[in-house]
């Protein structure tokens, strides 16, 4: 990886910021070199090539997730700030820019579906992050919660009482996601309740 930093003209604890800016000022100058005649244009061609492969793996390197114990290093406050501020589009642009899917991405996807009120997209997102991480708790209390919700909604629809109107479940909704995406109605003393739960989503 040192190599890719040395194309750039840095090292391994240069900060984004100065991986940005000079990733933008080398190829700036690459494309403008790269129309001169003969070698100067060539070689200028084949480190722009370098310059993209290079930062390309940076990126990459940076946004992967790595594990530190238990705990990833990708900083997921982004994602959970837009999914509490209801912004589910930009939330979903945000975690499809993260090509290394750990356990919390797959959760985070499953906070989406479930305000979306995709229900069985949600359950498969839960059950990848468990396969993932087995003993993560805050998974497995959402997979639970969401299970009650699905069979009470299965009830309440065998006993015609189902109402079909999403907006019905804000309150329920809301729950997804609390503390710090935390487990689905945490707030919710009885599943009866649900209808006072508090408002909170991501802390």
């Amino acid at each position: 990886m040192q190599e890719y930093y040395k194309i750039l003209g840095l090292n391994k604890n240069a900060t984004d910021e100065e991986i940005e800016s000079a990733y933008h000022r080398l190829k700036e100058k690459y494309s403008r070199e790269r129309f001169s005649e003969g070698e100067e244009g060539n070689l200028a061609a084949r480190n722009l090539t370098k310059l993209e492969t290079a930062y390309a793996e940076i990126r990459s390197s940076r946004d992967s997730v790595n594990f530190d114990g238990d705990e990833a290093s990708y900083d997921f406050s982004d994602v959970e700030r837009l999914i509490k501020g209801g912004k589910l589009n930009q939330a979903q642009e945000k975690l499809d820019d993260i090509y290394d899917r750990n356990a919390e991405w797959h959760y985070l996807q499953s906070v989406i579906f479930y305000k979306k009120n995709w229900m069985n997209e949600c359950k498969k997102q839960l059950e990848i992050a468990m396969n993932m991480e087995p003993y993560n708790d805050k998974y497995s209390n959402a997979y639970t919660k969401l299970r009650q919700r699905m069979e009470f909604n299965e009830r309440q629809f065998h006993s015609g009482n189902f109402n079909s109107n999403p907006s019905s479940n804000d309150n329920q909704d809301r729950q997804m996601g609390d503390s710090g995406c935390g487990t689905f109605l945490d707030c919710c003393t009885t599943w009866c309740c649900m209808n006072m739960m508090c408002n909170s989503c991501c802390r």
